[in-house]
This record gives structure tokens, sequence and C-alpha cells, in this order.
């Protein structure tokens, strides 16, 4: 499928759906869980039903009504699933998995799509054999098929966690190892994300303390409590129509959003203050307006997910922006500092790569026929793209924003987008 986009003017007041970051730490919180857990207002979409149905079969039982999932827990006894768990797109579901396979007393076995099977879980695979699972790559190239079997003992073990989830697994699955855990950290990218982690851990009932996050220490055999909460709106997916609303000069108003929540993307909507644009944060409420743009140097190491839709923004911005520290944006579900690079050119824009990011000049942006490179992200910011390109933009692949957000069309029909489905052929 494609998107077809043509130039818009925007606005209007839409709701962000469920933040998939938190839907799914709340999956394996339940699972891991005694009794039973409650989940208000989950996202649904294909990556987290990749991690609805690992899960599942790990042993945990799950009742699904209108925006309630019930999860029956495993209160820590892992079952071993008697299939491989196919974790689609999902990088989260994926490297959480083999955290919580090392609890399991047998094999698991882990595949995934052809982005995920190019994904590194090295560091994560490493640290898993240092706590005394089995853990190892059926290719030998550190990229899934996975194999892992547990059970941990716990002991010490140092990460660079290159990506937050390596460090998010261990933290969630070592409370359930059989001794104390010691985590030293070298590299650690994306805090905020880590941070969220240590809220659904503490919400269930866990210890743990920290150095300043160089360091972590984990008391093993830990129980999981229960938990009953509301998924907020997700500020990953609010991006998009935050650099929708800053490119136009329009006015957007993104119900669900909740500026006290521990998801860094929220730190998007400064960046674009910071641009130039307006913006009134209210109880789970945020009004954006664009204005003239600014460039600026941004620091993305915490907010890797923004780099794609900032990117189009800053096309758009007076002067040079620099999107940096975000290396990491390299081995996501497709290298985005190459792709948005790429793509953008083809629509007109002065940019170049970083090895650890983009430079963006004020570009005049014309519609094209562009990649999205089935990776939603990028489909998502290029389709933003087009609301504001000279012509129409074409974007391929498009059926790939139902990884992580399924309303996308629908929400920028609503804020009156001139975008259409067109079937390929």
């Amino acid at each position: 499928m494609k998107f077809a986009v043509k130039p818009s003017k925007i606005g209007g007041r839409i709701n962000i759906p469920g933040s998939k970051s938190h839907t799914i730490r709340a999956l394996v919180a339940g699972l891991l869980a005694e009794g039973e857990s409650f989940i208000r207002l989950p996202l649904e979409s294909a990556d987290t039903y990749s991690c609805f149905n690992m899960i599942k079969k790990f042993g945990a039982g799950i009742q699904t009504e209108e925006k309630l999932w019930k999860i029956t827990g495993t209160g820590g006894d892992i079952s071993i699933p008697e299939d491989v768990i196919d974790a689609g797109n999902s990088g989260t579901t994926l490297y959480f998995g083999l955290g919580i396979a090392s609890l399991a007393d047998g094999y698991t076995v882990f595949t995934g799509d052809n982005q995920l099977r190019n994904r590194p879980a090295d560091a994560l695979i490493k640290s898993i054999n240092d706590l005394g699972g089995i853990a190892y790559s059926t290719r030998g190239n550190n990229k899934p098929p996975v194999v892992v079997k547990g059970r941990i003992k716990g002991g010490k073990t140092g990460i660079e966690a290159v990506t937050s989830q390596y460090l998010s697994s261990l933290l969630l699955s070592c409370p359930l190892a059989q001794g104390d855990t010691e985590i030293i950290l070298p590299l650690l990218n994306e805090k905020p994300y880590v941070e969220m982690t240590l809220n659904w851990m503490s919400k269930a009932g866990l210890e743990y303390h920290t150095d300043d996050f160089k360091k972590f220490m984990i008391r093993g055999g830990q129980r999981y409590k229960p938990v009953d909460e509301y998924i907020p709106a997700d500020f990953s997916s609010a991006t998009f129509f935050l650099a929708a609303a800053a490119i136009t000069g329009q006015e957007l108003t993104l119900n669900g959003l909740d500026f006290k929540d521990k998801q860094g993307d929220k730190e998007v909507v400064n960046i674009l203050k910071k641009m130039g644009c307006d913006a009134v944060i209210e109880e789970r409420q945020i009004t954006i307006k664009g204005s003239k743009l600014a460039g600026g140097i941004f620091d993305l190491n915490a907010i890797p997910d923004s780099l794609p839709a900032l990117a189009v923004t800053a096309c758009f911005a007076e002067g040079e922006t620099r999107l940096v520290n975000v290396a990491q944006a390299r081995v996501k579900e497709t290298d985005r500092i190459k792709v948005m690079s790429t793509e953008l050119k083809k629509m007109g824009a002065d940019i170049e790569e970083l090895p650890d990011g983009l430079i963006i000049r004020r570009s005049d942006l014309k519609g094209a026929a562009v990649n999205g490179h089935a990776d939603h992200r990028i489909v998502m910011a290029l389709a933003v793209a087009g609301v504001m390109a000279d012509g129409q933009t074409e974007i391929d692949t498009a059926e790939a924003v139902s990884i992580t957000f399924p309303d996308f069309y629908d929400l920028m029909k609503q804020i009156n987008a001139n975008i259409q489905k067109l079937e390929e052929k």
C-alpha cells in the first residue's frame, strides 16, 4: 500500500493512542506477577500483539474486553514455549523476551521478520551467559534467531546498553533470578526508557538500587505483585502530529498526553518550542501552533525515535539544524539516519549524514515517489513531509504504520490532511 499526500491546511483536535512502550512493559509485568493484572487503554498494534502472543506462550492467561486486557500471571514460573516465538517487527518484544526466557528451565527459540533478524543482540546475549543462563545466535552473528536456556542464577555482568532495551530486559528478569545481580553500565543510551521500566518495577513492588545509572544492584528471589494501570498516550506517536503543526504553522490539540509521564519523547515539545513553536501544556493535553522555525543543535540520544519527524521539521527551519548523538538510530528497524537522508534528498532536501546524526538546512521540498522501507516511523515522517511539499508525495510500504500506530491514517484525515491510500499494483 502507498500513501499519496498533497499540501494541506491542517488543524483540529485528536486523541493520541496509548504508549507502545508502556503497554509492552505492562504485559511483561502481568506475565511475571502473581494473580490477575489489568491493563486499561492498551495500545492495540502489531508490536504490542507480538508481546501479547509471546507472554501467552510463556504461560500467561489473557482475557480481552474493549480497552481492557486482564492477565493471569505465572508468579515467575515461566513455561517453556511449545513453539518458536516470533517477535515480528518488535525489538522490545525480542529483547524483553530473551530476559524472560532466561527464567525458564528449558530452551526457547526467538525469531522475527527480516528487519528484526538483522538487529543485534550481542551485549544482551553475553549478559545472560554471564548470569548463568545459556544464550546464543543460531547463525553465530549475534542476531536472531536466538536460543536461550535458563535459569539465570544472578552474579555480575557489564553491558553496553547501545539500546536501553538491553538493560530493561535484565532489570525486568533479574529480580526473579536465584541470587543477587550486579549490572555495570559503561554505556547507556535512551535513559528515559529505563526510567519507565523502573517505574513499572516499582508498581510491581520490586526493589533495586542504582548508582546514578552507572550500576544497578538487584536482589534475587523477589516476587512481582499484580498491576492495575491505565496506559498513557504515546509521545512517540504524537511526535508526527507535533511536527505537522510545526511545519504548517497551524494549530493542533493532542489529547491524552501527560507531560508528567516518564516518556522521553515529550522532550520533542521543548525542542519545537526552541525552534519557534508555541505550545500550551495542560493536564492530559497539549496544544501546539507552528510559527517561523529556526534551526539549532539538538541531542537526540534519549529520544532516537524522534529523529525521522524532526529531520522533516528541520527542512522548514531557517539556517542549519544538527540532530546529533543518536548513532543508535542506525540499528533500529532500518538505518534511520541513512534512510531519512536518502528519502528527503529525493524531495529536494539539503541534508547530509553524520556518523551519529544529520545536518539539515532550510529546503523547499517537492513531492516525489519515496520509499518507506517498511519502517513505520519513516513512512509517517515522509507523510508529514508531504503535507508541506509542492505536489504529490507517494510513500510505499505504508502498511508498516500498523506496527505501532494503526490509527495514523484516520487521524491524519481527521486533521484535514490531504492523504489517500493507494493499492500497489
